[in-house]
């Protein structure tokens, strides 16, 4: 089988005609809506890779680290490390005024995780990929994984 030598990313592009935009400017909490998603398959790959199992060990494995409390915790941890640029990001995304909240966090908490979302959907739409893994990584560290 012969391997792909587009990105995944690329391909969509190309597949569907999507141009590149300026992402400073885009809503923070369309970051997080983008991100949220990435963030979850980035997860899932880790569990899945690691070995077959049960879909249902999966999924609880997986919500624990993409829960709102789990990703406070991380966006705690990563703050010290961020960029300017990335800081920027953050911080747009904690005090955006979501419509909704989360059933099992606080409000502190899950402004924290939605800065983290934006984070992560600002990473993954400037095609960063090395830096998103880098700092998932690092806060994967913070929650039991």
């Amino acid at each position: 089988m012969e391997k792909s030598i587009k990105p995944f990313t690329e391909s969509l592009d190309e597949t569907f005609r999507l141009s590149d935009k300026d992402w400073k400017m885009y809503s923070p909490l369309t970051l997080a809506y983008i991100g949220d998603a990435v963030y979850e398959l980035i997860v899932r790959t880790i569990y899945v890779k690691q070995g077959n199992c049960q879909t249902q060990k999966l999924h609880q494995r997986v919500t624990a680290c993409v829960s709102a409390k789990a990703q406070a915790k991380i966006a705690a941890a990563l703050e010290p490390l961020l960029t300017e640029e990335e800081a920027g990001v953050f911080r747009r995304g904690r005090n955006a005024k979501p419509y909704t909240k989360a059933k099992n966090a606080s409000m502190e908490e899950y402004l924290a995780a939605t800065g983290f979302e934006a984070l992560v959907g600002y990473l993954y739409l400037k095609r960063e990929y090395e830096r998103l893994n880098e700092l998932v990584a690092r806060g994967l560290e913070e929650i039991p994984i």
